[in-house]
This record gives structure tokens, sequence and C-alpha cells, in this order.
């Protein structure tokens, strides 16, 4: 495995990494991304076993050292799970997370104090601003939450819209029918009543580039894709009332 690094907004890069074994042949992509400024942001740390081949990609865009928060979606091993790894690789570096995040993971998991965000909090990089926005069981997990960096427009999306393969690193094509079948084939969703309009909220912020943690990243209308991905939902929650 190699990880891949590229330019997908203005100061934004994607960290990817193909794993082929994952759901053959389509394979699976696993993807963190850096924002540049004052005080770098990574978000997510990639798994624990993969430290070294990202740590090593993030190296070709600025030293490790640098990196002075560390965020992610919610708590599970690909999103979080060489934390620990990047706290120590860059001593100045602080683990942020929202609020039922830090309360019920990140207090305990992190080797530093974490720091709380509250929806609607924003962090100044310095050149850049990321707004921590809840999204409770939304892909999953009580805790998740999803950043949105202001100055590009970029939705850093966590599980949102996941799809197989690695054909592309940027699109303007369609990234709601491939989320619609990586549903059917892992059911990864905490699908609840709510889960729709939580989508449609970040809808609104209309924004320009959606960064997918698996798959390409998506430059466009994002707003009438997460319309479009609440709809499918909804119309999953319907089914789903109608058979119980």
């Amino acid at each position: 495995m190699e990880t891949q690094v590229d330019e997908i907004a203005d100061g934004i890069y994607r960290l990817s990494t193909f794993v082929p074994d994952i759901a053959p042949p389509a394979g699976f992509t696993f993807n963190q991304f850096l924002v540049l400024g004052n005080e770098p942001l990574m978000f997510h740390t990639g798994l624990r076993k993969m430290f070294p081949l990202n740590r090593d990609a993030l190296s070709r865009i600025v030293p490790p050292e640098r990196l002075r928060w560390i965020a992610y979606g919610h708590f599970e091993a690909d999103e979080c799970g060489a934390m620990n790894e990047w706290l120590q690789a860059a001593p100045q570096a602080q683990a942020a997370q929202g609020q039922t995040g830090v309360m019920v993971s990140l207090n305990d998991f992190a080797d530093r104090p974490p720091r709380a965000l509250s929806d609607g909090e924003t962090i100044d990089l310095g050149g850049k601003r990321v707004r921590f926005i809840d999204t409770p069981h939304t892909p999953h997990g009580w805790d998740a939450g999803l950043l949105y960096e202001e100055t590009t427009g970029t939705l850093m999306c966590g599980d949102l819209f996941t799809q197989l393969g690695n054909d592309r690193v940027l699109t303007d094509g369609d990234v709601v029918g491939p989320a619609i079948e990586a549903e059917d084939l892992f059911k990864y969703s905490a699908l609840n009543p709510s889960m729709g309009a939580t989508i449609r909220n970040l809808a609104r912020l209309a924004p320009r580039t959606l960064a997918l943690m698996h798959g390409p990243s998506f430059t466009g209308d994002g707003g009438a894709a997460l319309r479009a991905l609440a709809d499918d939902y909804e119309r999953r929650a319907q089914m789903a009332t109608l058979d119980s």
C-alpha cells in the first residue's frame, strides 16, 4: 500500500490509502485531510497500523511536528485510531472533537487533554477557519460531527457518501448513486428519523467541495448532492417504519 497526496481545494490536501482487499474487486480508500494555515489541522488520523504511511505522506507537505489540531468525525479506528501516534509526532498538537465525543471517549483515549467543541464553534487556523457541526447518529455514532472549512467552502464529510473503488481523486460527477450502492452493501448508517433533516441542514452550507473519507472528493453543487442523499435516507427511514 501507499498513500497518495493531492490538493482538493486551496490549501486542503487529501491523503488517500487504497486497500484492494476490502470489498474486492473494487477495493476501498481511507482518506485523511490536511488543512494548511498558521495552525495546520488534520481531519481523521487514519488507522493506527497505517500511521507510518500517513506520516510519511504528510511530511511531503508539512513537517508533522507543525500540526496544531487533530480532529475527527466519530470514535472509530479509521477516524482516530492513530490519535496518540500523531500527538507524539506533533508535541504542540491538541485533539479536538464535539462535547459528546470528548465526554464519552476522547478524555480517556487521548494522551493529552482534548478541546471540546460546541455545535457551530469555529477554530481560526490563521488563513483558514473550520466550524464544528454536530450530526449525532449521522451517519453513525452518538458523538458524530463534521468540520466545514469556511474560506474554501469545503465540508469534511466523514463517512457520508461512502463508496467503493479508487478511480478518481476529485470528481464533478455523481457521488450520490455510488453512496447509495455502498449503503445497500454495508448498511453502515445508524438509520434514524432525524437523519434526513440533519443532512439537509448541512446542505444549507452550500459547500463547493465535499471531502469524502471513503471515495473521491467532489467539486460542484455540494448542497444538491446532500439534498439527494437526504432524500435517500428519508426513503429508507420510511420503508423501515412501514416494515415494522
